[in-house]
């Protein structure tokens, strides 16, 4: 394993992170299994793990709290807030970047992860409900109070990051080290103003969906149906299956890669991961197996890193800066996904 500095926290992190989307009844049922992968990945020098508040609706913090038992201090945790959660029906509140949300919010989240603080907290997308000074207030004093070591975002477009950076600085407030974004050889749209953005401003980087929902793994091959407990099968609509088009340019594309794999001499899932890993911007991949086995496929991804010329390729086939499905962003801005925003 290799380490790299995130941002300019001065915390050292794996190049590769622990994510646990897929712990409970979002993956994986089975406790015992979800335990292994971790213990597995801490032995092989991951010492980043990250989780949400929303994943399997806490579920999966619990989890992973009960994991972690005994080795806590062995890891840089990560949670997140922003997303609605279950709870009372009359209880509007259980969503967003307010105040009043994320000391609730944050307090349910190390309830069950079993701690007494969050390495790294982040607001998991933005929320045009709430001023920006509002959400880092609220987590300013979270930062003073012990409970979170440092702060920043998830999926936030260059101009929000830049906003939050200034306000931070006219308000005397924490501001945001790190930005958690999508990016991969599929979808490269951080590569134009996400990823410099982040650098200019000295932010750690990580990045959600290397793996593009399963598409680079080799799972979703020209010629063949995708498998019946597979995402493409059971949420089409946002697995690109639904849409022809989009299928279609997607397997021609991962045909191509899998053929370029081969002759870097690792799998697709390697190459996948070597490729984020590549940009000088991003600090660590994130890793969300659903399974045992498919830590171990990810696991080895650090152990070299990719040629100028396979990069060159990926370029051919991808053009830099550019998205095959806008839906693989992870964000729609509110004001093109709600109308009461753009008309009087």
């Amino acid at each position: 394993m290799r380490y790299r500095i995130l941002g300019g926290t001065g915390i050292e992190v794996s190049e590769l992170c622990l994510g646990s989307m897929m712990f409970g009844a979002w993956g994986n049922t089975d406790e015992t299994e979800c335990h292994r992968i971790v213990s597995t990945a801490l032995d092989a020098g991951v010492n980043f793990v990250d989780t949400a508040d929303v994943y399997a609706f806490g579920e999966s913090e619990e989890i992973l709290g009960r994991a972690l038992k005994g080795r806590r201090d062995d890891v840089v945790l990560v949670s997140k807030v922003h997303n609605l959660m279950p709870g009372r029906p009359l209880d509007r509140n259980r969503r967003g970047n307010s105040r009043l949300w994320i000391m609730r919010a944050v307090e349910d989240s190390l309830r069950r992860l079993r701690t007494d603080h969050l390495d790294v907290y982040l607001v998991h997308r933005p929320d045009p409900r709430t001023g920006i000074e509002e959400t880092l207030g609220a987590l300013s004093d979270l930062v003073r109070a012990g409970k979170v070591r440092a702060i920043g975002t998830s999926s936030f477009p260059a101009e929000e990051i830049v906003e939050a950076q200034w306000a931070a600085r006219r308000a005397g407030r924490e501001r945001f080290t790190v930005e958690q974004l999508s990016y991969s050889i599929l979808a490269r749209h951080a590569e134009a103003a996400a990823l410099p953005t982040a650098q200019r401003h000295g932010l750690g980087v990580m990045v959600w969906s290397p793996l593009s929902g399963g598409w680079l793994t080799g799972k979703y091959r020209a010629g063949s149906e995708p498998a019946g407990d597979s995402r493409a099968r059971t949420h089409g609509d946002h697995f690109d299956y639904a849409d022809e088009r989009i299928r279609e340019r997607k397997l021609a594309v991962v045909e191509e890669l899998v053929r370029l794999a081969a002759d870097e001499g690792c799998t697709l899932v390697e190459l996948a991961l070597r490729f984020v890993l590549a940009h000088p911007g991003v600090t660590s991949a994130l890793m969300g197996p659903r399974t045992h086995d498919q830590l171990l496929t990810q696991l080895t991804a650090v152990d070299r890193p990719l040629s100028a010329e396979a990069l060159d390729r990926i370029d051919e086939l991808v053009a830099p800066g550019s998205v095959l499905n806008p839906r693989d962003i992870g964000h729609t801005p509110p004001a093109l996904e709600t109308a009461a925003l753009r008309r009087r």
